[in-house]
């Protein structure tokens, strides 16, 4: 592990190498200086360190407190006037997101490339594929008496020092870095990740090579002023991932799937997978058993069968994308069926029953309309004949358009909703609510608003009969609410069924 500093100087030269540089000021005592740390966070600084400014809620009041605390230079798109006694030298730049990229990466030395990358992109499935492929990583891996594979996850994140719940789907490209340093730092071969369509808009991920990366499905979601403007936009962004990976794994299923097989010619190597003859990995024959489902995989190498025992029939489809990831990284086969086995996913398909086994509720983590409408007609395949309440909300100023998706597929197929509380951030929830409300109107569905998560839930459980389905969605086991700005600590909601049910 390459652990060379370098110098302010050095900064420079890389920001003009990459036609990032507009102007600079920094002071000659510090030209040769060691950048001895890097951050975006005022909060997080040490001496010597390159500060850099971002973010729609940026103060000039975070620069002064980063370079009171040791920050020998910030890293801006703006000049910022300081108050008297306060000098800084500064590097303009015309594009802040990449500058941090390229400065993460130079920073860490291309840590990265000790490690096996794999990239997993979608409008669904993310979270699931990457947990699929920690469980077969994982078994591999404690076969070979080495440390487990790191995840980053919109669920949890671990690179064998931290531990932590997320935030972000891909964080941003300094705390990225810092997981691949932690990972080879731990003595850790394998990291999968979830790649977000803003991650690769960004520039999160610039500059790193994904050793597979997998292509899952496209619909449209986080379309808005904030995010992307157009789908043409969001797909552009999510194909990006191509042009950055040793592997292509593609799901033939996808919707716009010529222009997404196009789009993959720009990686050596393209394997297909999907519930079509023509996929490299097809599979076929799904049976539900229980809580069980099984299906056979057909490649070129093999014929096999599969078992998951974690709930919901679209799950086959992210694990034939675990089986195809995992033959371009030579997994054995062994390791593939037992971990497709064992494999869970906190707050995905979460299946709870009260005491007399009567009232069943389902927590999963949907939250856009594919991952709806998916959850609803696996619901109605699984538990026909059941009537469906669901507690759901939308989040604050993101995916505003989820606001009538979801308000429309949950007034189709429900016969009751709540609407609450989701991440509302800086808008009102009540404003929120009244927005999808609106929605369900139209499908003529019986609703009721109640802001209070707690108080939704516990109200749909004592509302529910052994004839019903609860489907509490959109958080699963998060243990925070974004209010305002700031991330409340509050209980999951697991936490909330487990105590209602009870």
């Amino acid at each position: 592990m390459d652990n060379t500093l370098h110098s302010l100087n050095d900064y420079l030269y890389q920001l003009k190498l990459n036609h990032l540089m507009n102007e600079y000021d920094v002071a000659p005592a510090y030209m040769d200086k060691s950048v001895r740390y890097i951050s975006f966070n005022s909060m997080d600084i040490e001496e010597d360190t390159l500060f850099i400014c971002k973010g729609s809620h940026f103060s000039v009041n975070y620069l002064k407190d980063a370079i009171k605390k040791g920050s020998i230079c910030y890293i801006s798109e703006t000049k910022y006037d300081l108050e008297p006694g306060i000098t800084a030298s500064y590097i303009i730049v015309n594009d802040v997101r990449k500058a941090m990229a390229l400065i993460a990466d130079y920073y860490y030395n291309k840590i990265w490339k000790d490690l096996k990358i794999i990239g997993i992109t979608g409008t669904k499935g993310k979270s699931t594929t990457a947990y699929f492929m920690k469980f077969i990583l994982d078994g591999y891996l404690r076969e070979k008496k080495q440390p487990l594979s790191a995840i980053i996850s919109g669920i949890d994140n671990y690179d064998g020092v931290i531990n932590e719940e997320s935030h972000l789907t891909t964080p941003e490209a300094m705390e990225l870095h810092r997981h691949f340093h932690n990972a080879v730092k731990s003595g850790i071969e394998y990291l999968s990740m979830e790649v977000s369509s803003q991650a690769l808009k960004y520039d999160r991920t610039l500059g790193i090579t994904f050793d597979v990366g997998c292509f899952l499905n496209i619909g449209e979601d986080h379309i808005s002023d904030l995010e992307h403007s157009s789908f043409e936009d969001y797909m552009e962004s999510k194909l990006r991932l191509f042009s950055q990976c040793e592997h292509a794994c593609v799901n033939i299923n996808s919707d716009h799937i010529e222009r997404v097989l196009e789009a993959s010619k720009a990686c050596p190597h393209v394997v297909t997978f999907g519930l079509d003859e023509k996929a490299d990995v097809y599979g076929y024959d799904i049976i539900k058993m229980g809580k069980n489902i099984r299906f056979k995989v057909r490649t070129k190498d093999f014929v096999k069968e599969f078992k998951l025992t974690m709930a919901g029939l679209f799950n086959v489809q992210n694990a034939l994308a675990a089986i195809a990831i995992s033959q371009c990284l030579n997994i054995p086969m062994t390791y593939i069926i037992a971990g497709l086995k064992k494999a869970r996913v906190s707050g995905r398909m979460e299946v709870y029953t009260d005491k007399n086994r009567k009232i069943q509720v389902i927590v999963d983590y949907a939250h856009n309309k594919m991952s709806f409408e998916t959850l609803f007609q696996s619901t109605l395949r699984e538990y026909p004949n059941k009537k469906i309440t669901i507690v759901f909300g939308c989040p604050g100023k993101k995916a505003l358009g989820r606001r009538k998706e979801l308000g429309e597929i949950a007034g189709k197929y429900s016969d009751q909703v709540y609407i609450t509380e989701e991440d509302a951030g800086e808008e009102p929830i009540l404003k929120i609510c009244e927005e999808i409300a609106h929605h369900i109107e139209k499908q003529e569905c019986n609703y009721e608003i109640i802001p209070d998560r707690e108080e939704a839930i516990r109200e749909a459980i004592s509302k529910a009969d052994d004839n019903t389905i609860v489907l509490i969605t959109g958080k699963g086991r998060e243990t925070r609410q974004k209010r305002g700005t700031q991330y409340i600590d509050t209980p999951s909601d697991v936490e909330y069924v487990k105590k209602y049910l009870n």
